[in-house]
């Protein structure tokens, strides 16, 4: 409250970590379109015989069913002979986002400012192999996506994250839920953010966006989905809470993050 004095709260002779924790940013990623500039889940058809599915299989997704569908592809690519070893080589060459490798580096560099996070559609083997292969996984704090494993006979198979009563969201996973379950946890701990900082392109980065708060940021990417939901929002005078920076590249967000360390 107003009555701390001021060093302890610049941290000046404060225990260790009370600088840390009076300014603290916590950072929301998603991955698809995001981190790497292409849809995981879409890319890993390049392994396909031909680089492309049977028709029938394209065509069996159902809406809010998509966790559903890549098991089908998983098990078509299995059936197909493709083994653990090609789809990583295939994965690990999908792109980053303009500017996204220097951005999270700048993160990696400025841990102690900044918590981060990982809240995805597609699955812990394709993020896991991705960031490894860039050496990016020492950012991330935890990673919130579908789990997935190779069975016994070598197929990758992929489970629902969760389940949950959101009627926004696809059925494996509401992103507001986790949002809140982790922020939820980390106050448990004694960890408050000075300001939620979300960046994703998706219309399912629309509902955890709605539940920030007015000193928050959401970070939709230029073009995509999100923004457009967000600004359809404005246009129905019911816009969302917190703030909105629109971004092209991750220059963008890198810029934002070093004005708001430096205050």
């Amino acid at each position: 409250g107003p009555g701390r004095c001021r060093s302890a709260a610049l941290g000046c002779g404060a225990g260790p970590g009370a600088a840390a924790s009076s300014m603290k940013f916590l950072l929301v990623f998603d991955f698809d379109h995001t981190i790497v500039d292409e849809n995981s889940d879409t890319w890993i058809v390049k392994c396909a015989p031909g680089k492309r599915l049977p028709h029938g299989l394209r065509n069996s997704y159902q809406p809010g069913h998509w966790t559903e569908y890549m098991g089908r592809v998983f098990v078509y690519l299995g059936d197909s002979g493709v083994k653990e070893e090609e789809m990583r080589r295939t994965m690990t060459t999908i792109p980053f986002t303009a500017g996204m490798g220097d951005l999270l580096r700048f993160i990696g560099e400025n841990k102690e400012l900044f918590d981060c996070i990982i809240v995805s559609d597609s699955n812990t083997v394709f993020i896991d192999w991705i960031l490894k292969a860039a050496d990016f996984h020492k950012v991330f704090d935890e990673v919130f996506t579908n789990p997935a494993a190779f069975s016994s006979t070598g197929y990758l198979t992929v489970q629902n994250f969760h389940a949950h009563h959101c009627p926004k969201c696809p059925k494996n996973l509401c992103k507001r839920k986790v949002l809140k379950e982790f922020l939820d946890k980390q106050l448990e701990r004694g960890v408050s953010y000075t300001q939620v900082v979300y960046i994703g392109d998706g219309g399912n980065d629309l509902c955890p966006v709605m539940s920030l708060k007015k000193n928050d940021i959401a970070m939709p990417r230029h073009g995509y989905t999100l923004e457009k939901r967000i600004s359809q929002l404005s246009q129905d005078h019911s816009p969302v809470e917190c703030s909105v920076l629109v971004w092209s590249t991750a220059v963008e967000i890198a810029s934002y993050l070093k004005l708001r360390i430096k205050e």
